[in-house]
């Protein structure tokens, strides 16, 4: 139990009608789930305006409403506080709610279009292998310690956030690793936390159909770091012609990390192979299980954040080098009697899909095959799948154009946008099979003795979105069965 006035701590009020002393229970942004003496925090979304649910939330037992815009018609026994931005408002509210739980951690956000995920999972797994009981919050999952909670959304809402930094904190987290995507910054989702540092990826085309403007989309991902307090710490990729702008007005204190310049983490490629990475970091010579120059990357990200939360340096790079990356991001298996190599990788973006099949193409030793079987999703940028089907076709030997998740577009239509980016000698290189199994096979079927095959788009993703409905599928799965049926 909270008094309304002490959860809207740092909140934006225009005005109260009420008493701001009222007791509340709970906080929601959903009005199906309240209860009796909770308050309902009416947001409004690309979907739906929380706005239309108020008189719902109050049957439901709200008696206090948080709104940009108040009712003309009041119910009595319920405050009303009309706020500046909602979706703010619930930030700082459900941090105090909570009892700031994310100040009482260290929490590292990590935000940037690639390797957000590789680089928290990382985070997490080092941390855990230095001891210390640890939270994630990712893609694929959220964890406490040991304890796997499925994730739906790449950042979850602000309360579902701080109610599970609750739970962290009471289950002994002492250090907890996040995904920080645009959409959850510019909705406000990690507003009022206290971060003990950021790391910056990289930034390339996407989400574009939500920002509207590549500029835009830099500038929500900058303003995180202009968030940050100045005790915290910051670290960019010195290699991204937008890593120096990130921090530029940060007052936390600044890194960079790099493998083409000086830097305070500077790393060096030695041997890039199937085996893994061999890696000269800050003049010491390691051996990484991880793949390809983009992991060097984030294995220097990982790395410099755990320099600068004081842990020992070469105990860092004797643990590092242990582990394995992400679910979904490059993990490969090679076919038992053909040894073809099958890779599953998330790719989907042009800049992912470039960085795996670079990578691809270094692992060759002359003579392989690069297949590639991509798709785009529905409902989602279109300005990217024309350049997704120009890199597939320029770096791949062959390529088979699928369907990835079309939600409540038609799979086809999604493909003959992608057939657009192609120039004409690279319409020899494709063939469009909307059914993803099949296209596995296909693309299993033209593989040759040591060839590669590359899926990408899905990685980690056990579902098909089609119409509104998801239908089980793995593409490691299928990709091993594929193996298996034609005797690969």
């Amino acid at each position: 139990m909270a008094v309304l006035q002490d959860i809207l701590y740092r909140v934006n009020i225009r005005s109260v009608q009420g008493n701001m002393s009222t007791e509340v229970k709970d906080i929601q942004i959903d009005s199906r789930k309240l209860s009796e003496k909770s308050c309902f925090i009416a947001i409004k979304g690309n979907m739906q305006d929380g706005h239309a649910y108020i008189n719902a939330a109050i049957q439901k037992g709200a008696t206090a409403i948080i709104a940009e815009q108040l009712p003309a018609i009041k119910k009595e026994n319920v405050t009303y506080v009309q706020v500046e931005n909602s979706a703010a408002a619930a930030g700082y509210m459900a941090n105090n709610f909570y009892g700031a739980p994310s100040s009482k951690m260290k929490v590292t956000g990590v935000t940037g279009t690639n390797g957000k995920t590789t680089i928290a999972t990382l985070l997490f797994k080092l941390f855990s292998g230095l001891g210390y009981k640890c939270g994630l919050l990712s893609t694929i999952q959220n964890q406490i310690g040991t304890n796997i909670i499925p994730a739906s959304h790449t950042t979850p809402d602000a309360i579902s956030i701080n109610a599970l930094m609750q739970q962290m904190l009471e289950e002994g987290c002492t250090h907890v690793f996040m995904e920080c995507s645009s959409h959850a910054i510019h909705q406000h989702r990690i507003t009022g936390l206290h971060f003990s540092g950021a790391l910056f990826s990289n930034i390339t085309h996407d989400h574009l159909d939500y920002h509207k403007s590549f500029d835009e989309y830099i500038r929500i991902k900058k303003s995180f770091f202009d968030n940050l307090s100045p005790d915290a710490f910051a670290i960019s990729n010195a290699d991204d012609k937008r890593g120096t702008v990130m921090l530029q007005n940060t007052t936390a204190k600044k890194y960079f990390y790099s493998l083409r310049t000086m830097a305070d983490f500077k790393g060096k490629i030695i041997d890039n192979s199937i085996t893994g990475l061999q890696l000269n970091v800050n003049e010491q010579e390691v051996h990484f299980r991880l793949i390809g120059e983009f992991n060097a990357y984030n294995l220097l990200a990982v790395y410099g954040a755990a320099v600068c939360m004081g842990e020992d340096k070469y105990r860092v790079l004797q643990v590092l080098s242990n582990l394995t990356g992400a679910e979904g991001r490059f993990e490969y298996i090679i076919s038992p009697k053909e040894k073809i190599i099958g890779i599953v990788d998330y790719a989907h973006t042009p800049d992912a899909l470039l960085n795996v099949l670079t990578t691809v193409k270094k692992l060759r030793q002359g003579h392989e095959k690069i297949i590639t079987v991509v798709g785009c999703g529905g409902d989602r940028d279109r300005t990217k799948r024309p350049l997704m089907a120009d890199v597939a076709c320029t770096h791949s030997d062959s390529v088979v154009f699928t369907s990835d998740n079309p939600r409540s577009e038609e799979a086809d239509a999604i493909i003959q946008d992608m057939e657009k980016g192609l120039q004409p000698s690279a319409k020899r290189k494709y063939i469009s099979i909307t059914d993803r199994k099949e296209a596995i096979k296909t693309a299993v079927a033209l593989a040759g003795k040591e060839d590669i095959v590359l899926i990408a788009g899905k990685g980690h993703e056990k579902y098909q979105e089609i119409k509104g409905v998801k239908h089980p599928f793995d593409d490691k799965t299928v990709l091993k069965d594929m193996f298996d049926l034609m005797e690969k």
